[in-house]
């Protein structure tokens, strides 16, 4: 029986992300319904629907904690959706927690770990309703059964027969005790029976007579809370009306679809071999023949991008499903510290490959938590700035191409940068002359670095800054601060929509190849020879109306570059930030398949990978967005000095 459950445990799992997402988003929107006699029906009722739904599909996989907390968290949003309660801050605070063991349940069955204890948070649900509807009659009590009893009822031909199936069934159980859930089972021997969740125990005299109708009643091994009598909701799949909801969705396995996208980037690599061999034959096939090769292999290549973008599009979620995360952290951290914060979204319609999203929530939440702790000032402190009393973190996402960017901003202190200096020579950091918003990105983002003496429960938890950068700049973005003393701090993560395939320029070092993915470089431009210009060992270029440092990549590559008198330069960054990377000339933009180096004894900083471009050599993919921080490290003229030559 238990491999039988373990089967359907992945989709539970997946069908509890969706429903939880709901609760996340809407479970707050209720304190706009504080004090009012009826709450919001919109938001109510699909909460409702949510942990309804929840308290279903737990009791099919037998996930009891989860079962019996959504029927009591769907029987206080019945009460509160009937007028039978008014809504309070306390209330809500108490949902809401709710609502976090709710998922915590669910990701101690997901992970393995032991069940959590939902007795505390009942108990406060029980509470709340108690204070809610004084004076409710007994078929409303909410109580929590010394000792929880369930009865499954196995139907047969000969009962059917009799008379007795389902419905007969509940009928004599709701006239002696209260039914907190329904939910068919299977049996060893592969029948069908329905087991019954009761809130109390059933009728000693008669259950004897019962048994003989296929109703077998026992005490349950482990005390669970019971609630109310269960209201009739319609099926799973059935909308309100009893007409049958279409499905438009089909659940697919993360797994399955890296292993298409796998697929997919082989044919690239294949396609391209197959084009490096065309070439060579050129030559010796007649013109006739040549041009309907050509045709064939041009269909063939946008044959080959529409399946990769329409692979890569199936893996697109909203970041939404990331950002309704924050205001539970947000509010938590809030209520922790005494300081008042509202959270702000917007763009949470902006898609992004779902294994980012994992990826990068522990650092967003993590940028979070620091603006509640080092940014937003108490109440206080902003009224004698001139402020709001509340701070405002905002959360926002912008697609734009192939890179989405998030900015995460906050309008409180800003990041002190002489007390950021000062820490830094403390731990013996190397610090520029010049400290602008990159700088103080650099510093922060240490290993180890810290403005706090001692770790508190905000701050203090092993996910430092330099894990933040670290995790964007694996997947293959950037990250960029900009702080105004006084106006506040804002992040901003630059992502690309994908990892595993990308569009690449195609650049020539003396007589090596490399890939840069186009996704990094903002712009290219040509570089006359006698236009560099140092300035204290730096190298200097005009660019547009003002001056941009560059490197030449055959010195940081240590490889041997042919004197010429013009040049390619990779721009990237933005502002004082820009940094132009030269090569000896760009020769094409080509499709490739990301291998990334995820092995600590050959990764090196400044390469990202490397692809196969069809000839069967290994081609290495440079990390512009490391070179140019390495560019950056390096002692640097003060600012007035580049503005000069411009």
């Amino acid at each position: 029986m238990t491999d039988f459950l373990d089967s359907f445990l992945d989709d539970y799992f997946a069908e509890c992300d969706e429903h939880l997402a709901i609760v996340r988003r809407d479970v707050l929107a209720l304190e706009l319904s504080i004090g009012q006699p009826r709450p919001d029906a919109a938001v109510t009722d699909e909460l409702f629907r949510a942990f309804h739904s929840l308290k279903g599909i737990a009791g099919m996989v037998e996930h009891r904690e989860t079962e019996l907390l959504a029927h009591e968290m769907e029987s206080y949003l019945r009460a509160l959706r009937e007028g039978e309660i008014r809504l309070t801050t306390a209330d809500l605070e108490v949902l809401i927690d709710a609502a976090r063991v709710l998922d915590q349940s669910i990701a101690a069955r997901r992970t393995g770990v032991p069940a959590i204890d939902i007795q505390r948070t009942v108990d406060k649900l029980h509470a709340v309703m108690a204070g809610g509807a004084p004076g409710e009659g007994p078929s409303h009590a909410h109580r929590v059964a010394a000792a929880p009893w369930e009865c499954v009822f196995t139907p047969s031909a000969e009962l059917i027969a009799r008379g007795v199936n389902v419905d007969s069934v509940r009928a004599r159980l709701r006239e002696t005790v209260d039914i907190v859930t329904a939910t068919p089972v299977v049996t060893a021997d592969g029948a069908i029976a329905f087991r019954f969740l009761l809130g109390g125990e059933p009728d000693a005299e008669n259950r004897a007579a019962w048994a003989a109708d296929g109703m077998v009643c026992s005490v349950l091994e482990q005390p669970l809370a019971a609630t109310a009598t269960d209201a009739e909701q319609p099926p799973h799949g059935v909308d309100q009306d009893g007409r049958h909801a279409a499905v438009h969705y089909v659940r697919v396995d993360l797994g399955r679809l890296d292993e298409l996208m796998r697929m997919i980037g082989d044919l690239v690599i294949l396609r391209a071999r197959l084009g490096d061999s065309i070439a060579r034959v050129a030559p010796h096939v007649p013109p006739t023949e040549w041009r309907a090769i050509q045709e064939n292999t041009a269909a063939i290549e946008r044959q080959l991008r529409e399946l990769r973008e329409g692979v890569m599009r199936v893996r697109l979620v909203p970041v939404g499903e990331m950002f309704r995360r924050v205001p539970f952290v947000v509010r938590d951290l809030a209520r922790e510290t005494g300081k008042r914060v509202k959270v702000g979204m917007s763009g949470q319609a902006t898609e992004i490959d779902k294994f980012l999203v994992e990826r990068m929530l522990d650092p967003v939440l993590h940028v979070v938590r620091n603006a509640v702790s080092h940014g937003i000032e108490p109440a206080n402190d902003r009224i004698a700035a001139g402020k709001t009393p509340e701070g405002t973190i905002v959360l926002q996402a912008v697609a734009a191409g192939e890179m989405v960017t998030i900015h995460i901003g906050d309008d409180g202190r800003g990041i002190d940068a002489d007390r950021v200096v000062a820490r830094a020579r403390v731990a013996a950091l190397p610090v520029p002359s010049h400290v602008d918003d990159a700088a103080l990105l650099d510093l922060i983002c240490s290993p180890g670095f810290s403005t706090r003496d001692a770790s508190d429960r905000v701050s203090g938890r092993g996910f430092g800054m330099a894990v933040v950068r670290n995790t964007v700049q694996e997947l293959g973005g950037t990250m960029r601060l900009t702080s105004q003393p006084g106006a506040g701090t804002r992040f901003s993560f630059e992502l690309p929509l994908t990892l595993a395939i990308t569009d690449a320029l195609i650049a020539r070092i003396g007589g090596h190849v490399f890939a840069v993915p186009q996704v990094a470089v903002r712009e290219v431009i040509e570089v006359d020879a006698g236009a560099i210009r140092v300035l204290e060992g730096r190298d200097i270029i005009h660019y547009r109306g003002g001056a941009l440092p560059v490197v030449r990549l055959s010195s940081v590559l240590n490889i041997a570059s042919r004197n010429a008198a013009r040049y390619h330069a990779f721009v990237t960054g933005t502002a004082a930030a820009a940094v132009g990377l030269l090569v000896d000339r760009i020769v094409g933009q080509r499709e490739i398949v990301v291998r990334s180096t995820t092995d600590p004894l050959i990764r090196v900083d400044g390469i990202a990978g490397a692809t196969d471009l069809g000839d069967g050599r290994a081609v290495l993919i440079l990390d512009v967005a490391a070179l140019a921080r390495r560019q950056r490290d390096r002692a640097a003229p003060p600012r007035e000095h580049i503005e000069e030559i411009a």
